[in-house]
């Protein structure tokens, strides 16, 4: 599954942000622990020395409350340490930490295009008729563009060898796009950073859903036939599934009419339904 730029560095910065906001707690709570330590300890009273001390017995006595105090603050800094969470998700994000908000902005727009286009297949396939243009150019994988090129030149100037600074744009089907962003979308509503993606109810619904459309591509690409009854019988399988998802990650059911008009599939500025 590929990710476009943007979105790659989205998750750097990200990333970077958090590890700094892990790092600043674990000071504050080493430097909070050391203090009460210290507050608590004989061997540094804040009150001025009257006199030094006057036998040998004081003297070991003051040692020994320092080494207490060395060894106190030997056994904090580790525990500190290893009290910060670490927050991972597995799979095809291993290392990296994707939040609801953020996924909602980056794939809500190309989920909910990808399931307004699922919906206008809908009156061709009740009809059992796999050749309409509308069921086939959901799975043409050179009828959508799902990363859009960047021009290559530098303030207007072409340095390339060949002259061809163009945008190229890279095509892709819509069913292609719509598996690969209700899988990451899904793969962020998780609460346990630990549980593997394929165990995530989100992510489960979602698979279900393309093992049901995989077989439905197969006879729109191998044999599309203008009377399938059985791909009805499988469009409105994968119509239940698609439900079902769409209700754990927090998205209006195929009927709603939310689905009606297009949207856009760039990354968004906000994560509300849009």
């Amino acid at each position: 599954m590929e990710i476009d730029d943007d979105a790659s560095d989205d998750i750097k910065h990200f990333m970077l942000a958090y590890k700094l906001f892990l790092l600043t707690i674990m000071m504050n709570r080493t430097v909070a622990l050391l203090l009460a330590t210290i507050s608590c300890s004989h061997a540094f009273s804040t009150q001025p020395s009257v006199s030094a001390p006057s036998s040998a017995t004081e003297l070991f006595a003051e040692a020994e409350d320092r080494r207490s105090f060395l060894t106190t603050v030997a056994a904090v800094i580790p525990a500190v340490a290893y009290s910060a969470p670490a927050f991972a998700s597995g799979g095809a994000t291993a290392g990296k930490y994707t939040t609801i908000p953020i996924a909602k902005r980056r794939y809500y727009g190309r989920v909910q295009e990808a399931v307004h286009e699922f919906l206008l297949m809908g009156p061709a396939v009740i009809k059992g008729d796999l050749t309409d243009p509308v069921v086939q150019d959901f799975f043409d994988v050179t009828k959508t563009v799902v990363v859009q090129g960047k021009k290559k030149d530098i303030n207007g100037v072409c340095n390339k060898k060949d002259g061809d600074c163009r945008a190229a744009d890279i095509f892709d089907s819509r069913y292609n796009d719509m598996k690969t962003t209700m899988y990451l979308l899904g793969n962020a509503f998780r609460i346990n950073q630990q549980k593997a993606p394929d165990n995530l109810p989100t992510v489960k619904a979602a698979k279900k859903f393309f093992k049901t459309m995989n077989l439905f591509e197969r006879k729109v690409l191998k044999n599309p036939s203008s009377n399938d009854k059985a791909a009805t019988a499988l469009y409105a399988e994968a119509l239940d599934q698609l439900d079902i998802y769409l209700d754990l990650v927090e998205l209006p059911p195929t009927e709603s009419g939310n689905y009606d008009k297009e949207f856009s599939t760039l990354v968004g500025e906000s994560s509300r339904i849009t």
